[in-house]
């Protein structure tokens, strides 16, 4: 599967806007990581854009939901099983699939941060993540009501099986994310 057919199968399932700009600020994200350990990053991107896919059709999180239903769509498209696999392998609580490769740990490393980024964003007066900071990142880490449903201790495990020290991980997740802000709809228009 490369981007396009990614983009497609996206837009065919997808239509709120938010998630769709969810899936792309994790394609920017593994595809940031991708680059950093020298993997594929067509590969990596085009997991991350469809992670989620499925979500908005089949939302209950379980058996006939998310990401479950995604994988089985994933395979009657002939999907590659290591897509499949990495899809599986973000919700191992749900799936039982804990992700072993590098990919799968960065996707599963990527996904809830980029929900903190954005929430630490849409409260900056500019709406501008290019005016994020990690320092503000990690003032607004400390507020457990703020952004609540951000579970913060996956994230520090994700980043620890990932390898990375957790705020470098965060300045990764967020220069990737600040290089595409307009398609985010993070680039100060909406002040």
């Amino acid at each position: 599967m490369n981007r396009q057919e990614a983009w497609e199968l996206l837009n065919e399932f997808t239509k709120n806007q938010n998630l769709i700009r969810h899936m792309l600020a994790v394609e920017a994200g593994m595809r940031a990581y991708a680059r950093r350990f020298g993997q594929d990053e067509e590969l990596w991107g085009v997991v991350g854009l469809i992670h989620d896919f499925d979500y908005e059709r089949y939302p209950n999180i379980g058996p006939d939901g998310h990401p479950l239903k995604g994988a089985e769509i994933l395979r009657e498209r002939g999907v590659d099983e290591e897509i499949v696999r990495a899809v599986l392998a973000h919700a191992p609580k749900v799936t039982g699939v804990q992700p072993e490769t590098l990919m799968e740990k960065a996707l599963l490393a990527v996904d809830e941060l980029t929900g903190l980024i954005v929430a630490v964003a849409l409260v900056r007066p500019s709406k501008d993540i290019r005016d994020v900071k990690v320092k503000s990142v990690k003032k607004k880490w400390k507020e457990k009501s703020f952004a609540a449903g951000v579970d913060r201790a996956e994230i520090e495990e994700a980043a620890e099986a990932l390898g990375v020290e957790l705020w470098e991980h965060v300045g990764v997740v967020l220069e990737a994310m600040k290089g595409i802000a307009s398609e985010l709809g993070l680039d100060g228009v909406r002040a």
